[in-house]
């Protein structure tokens, strides 16, 4: 089956058919619900119901204009060619079976949603419908995904003139930096498995006021579910504590910025094809066919994955940000970086990360494209160029990703793979907010594009 023949409405909930909420403990004291999504410039957004509503909007919905689609992260608006405007109406309905309280939240449940057209039918530019399809195709080839993201965020004070203050300097990875947000983090440890999110670890990084998260993996849908709810959580956690936070690759021009590195797995029967095979450090042909069929795709990803002037600010040769279109075992300036696992679990850890990708794109589009880009190496028995094993930096011919928000929209636009996985809708509403962005952004210092997009993500 070509990857093309999957229908559009395949795995998606329809409007009436959902299972009534279950109620646990935990939502007996809920009051309202967050319905949430995350916009084609990366802003979660979000409208609000009675906990008492929540049966009738699981059925009906509530309404929402397909406006959305082409706002800017600070709000302005722009359009494509097939959207835009303020006519027509499109329904928002919560996904139940991702309904979660929010701990840090008191009163407050959330869940995610997925859109629809009036008639109930599933509207062709949902990024969350988007990422099911994917999944689907993944599935009619017998093939499983396990993905999760990495979360990196600065945490501090705003300044009165409105600087940031970052709530730690030295030491790099140091417990002086746990010390001085141990409460914060053992309370955000704490809502985090109220609210169901396994974490596997939790540490000071780099940057000054800079942390991070990390998650266990899920399905593809699950795992942009999850790093949606993590930064929210991370977000009211620090309020709690009169702390500021931002998720943005780059903060503070010159310093390491924050990625939402992405990794995945593809699986097949209960077998990881990233480990056991007879490709290039173990993997399988299949799994060495989708990651060379991500690397291929990889400029055109980054428009997805990376797709603002701030995110280009991060991509710096070696700050292990991933600035080269590579490959290498646990080599940490590859864009794209194989993980084997220690021995004696590699058959369930191994895996692939992608570390060029950040917290301003769109999760959803993040791991339907990264689907798309793998089944198609797979169709198109593709094999991995020869390993990068140390710098790229130091090594001849080895290739930069785009170093520009227009060159990597340039490979998005020349993408057939992308073009055809996304569809017409949701192809000319990421393109038309990546053009407005680039103009947005046009002229701006680093220092104003840092500062614009701390504010912002």
């Amino acid at each position: 089956m070509h990857l093309s023949d999957l229908p559009e409405t395949t795995c998606v909930p329809t409007p009436g058919r959902l299972e009534p909420p279950v109620r646990p403990a935990a939502l007996e004291t809920i009051d309202a619900v967050v319905l949430g999504w995350v916009d084609n410039a990366g802003i979660t957004r979000v409208k609000a119901i009675p906990y008492s509503r929540l049966d009738a909007v699981a059925t009906h919905g509530v309404g929402f204009s397909p406006v959305f689609d082409v706002f800017l992260a600070d709000d302005s608006i722009t359009a494509g060619s097939l959207v835009g405007g303020p006519a027509g109406d499109l329904r928002l309905i919560p996904d139940l079976a991702a309904l979660r309280p929010l701990a840090a939240q008191p009163g407050w449940a959330w869940a995610p949603g997925d859109r629809y057209t009036q008639d109930g039918v599933p509207y062709p530019g949902c990024q969350r419908a988007f990422a099911r399809r994917m999944t689907a195709r993944a599935g009619l080839r017998g093939l499983s995904l396990r993905m999760g993201f990495e979360v990196e965020w600065v945490t501090g004070t705003e300044a009165p003139d409105g600087s940031f203050v970052p709530a730690f300097h030295k030491a790099a990875y140091g417990m002086t930096r746990m010390v001085r947000v141990s409460d914060q983090l053992r309370e955000l440890i704490r809502a985090l498995a109220a609210q169901d999110v396994s974490v596997l670890q939790v540490h000071p990084e780099y940057a000054a006021g800079q942390l991070e998260v990390s998650v266990a993996p899920e399905d593809p849908v699950g795992a942009a579910d999850t790093t949606v709810l993590v930064r929210e959580t991370i977000r009211a956690v620090a309020a709690r504590h009169g702390h500021a936070v931002s998720f943005a690759p780059c903060v503070l021009p010159g310093e390491v910025g924050n990625g939402a590195h992405l990794h995945f797995s593809p699986w097949r029967d209960g077998v990881n094809l990233c480990h056991g095979g007879e490709g290039p450090r173990g993997l399988t042909r299949e799994g060495e066919a989708f990651l060379a069929g991500v690397l291929r795709e990889l400029p055109a990803l980054l428009a997805i994955g990376a797709p603002g002037a701030a995110g280009h600010l991060r991509l710096v040769p070696d700050r292990w940000a991933g600035a080269y279109r590579c490959w290498g075992l646990e080599n940490r300036e590859a864009a794209l970086r194989l993980i084997t696992g220690m021995a004696g679990e590699r058959q369930h850890a191994a895996n692939a990360e992608l570390k060029c990708f950040d917290a301003t794109a769109n999760p959803y589009l993040v791991v339907g494209t990264v689907i798309a880009a793998g089944l198609a190496g797979i169709e198109d028995e593709l094999r991995l160029p020869v390993e990068v094993a140390g710098n790229p930096s130091a090594v001849a011919g080895v290739p930069r990703l785009p170093e520009s928000p227009a060159a990597a929209l340039a490979a998005l636009e020349a993408s057939a793979v992308l073009r055809e996985a996304l569809g017409e809708t949701l192809f000319d509403a990421i393109t038309a907010i990546r053009r407005a962005e680039i103009a947005r952004s046009a002229g701006m210092t680093p220092s104003e594009i840092a500062a614009d997009a701390r504010l912002l993500y």
